[in-house]
């Protein structure tokens, strides 16, 4: 199970620092939300342009934005390492995941809740990551929504059937309690925030979150 922490829940006043607590991670999970895809606001291009400068290891850029077309390739000149975007906001996904493979970036594309795992299917052997959202997207902090999971078990069901090696991303309520359900179904990649940034410290919270889905 690769664990890319969300630095949604980490301090903001010392960034740098929070990514460098994490460098055991496999990537930093940097959620960009624009106030209107999602109710929040949180960071833009500038400040994913220096975090790229600083971090220790690789960004796993998820952006929740409206104009997700015309930005998300910006954020792939950046040179981070993968984006994904949401499949409700964008009007070209085919052309989008096209310019932003052209940039050098691993694609992604995430699914909210409510969104069926059969509209994504057209588009899974394009990209490298498929992100199963388990909360509602524009704020950490959240429980895991349970009706999410049989989701999961579709995509993992279907990937295996046709051999593919995209990744099964999920991202929303992950902890130590329910990390080892999530690798069971298929998951194998968890985006976790208040897991890693809460009490304790973040590589040893990282660790345990690898055992507990290892134990599963």
């Amino acid at each position: 199970m690769k664990i890319n922490p969300s630095i949604l829940s980490a301090d903001f006043s010392k960034l740098a620092d929070e990514l460098n607590a994490i460098s055991s991670a496999d990537a930093a999970h940097i959620d960009v939300m624009d106030n209107h895809f999602v109710p929040n606001l949180t960071i833009g291009l500038p400040v994913v342009k220096r975090l790229q400068q600083v971090s220790p290891i690789p960004l796993d850029v998820h952006l929740m934005i409206e104009k997700v077309d015309s930005e998300a390739p910006k954020y792939a000149q950046l040179g981070v390492d993968s984006i994904t975007f949401h499949l409700e906001a964008s009007e070209s996904p085919h052309e989008l995941i096209s310019t932003l493979r052209a940039s050098g970036a691993k694609v992604g594309i995430a699914l909210k809740p409510g969104t069926p795992f059969a509209a994504v299917t057209d588009f899974l052997d394009e990209i490298d990551m498929l992100l199963i959202m388990t909360v509602e997207p524009g704020f950490g902090g959240q429980s895991l929504l349970e009706e999410t999971l049989v989701k999961i078990a579709q995509a993992r069901s279907y990937l295996d059937t046709r051999k593919s090696d995209v990744i099964l991303q999920v991202d929303g309520g992950v902890n130590l309690s329910n990390i080892g359900k999530l690798s069971e179904l298929g998951a194998n990649c968890a985006v976790a925030g208040i897991a890693v940034f809460g009490s304790g410290t973040p590589s040893d919270n990282i660790s345990a979150l690898r055992r507990a889905a290892s134990h599963s």
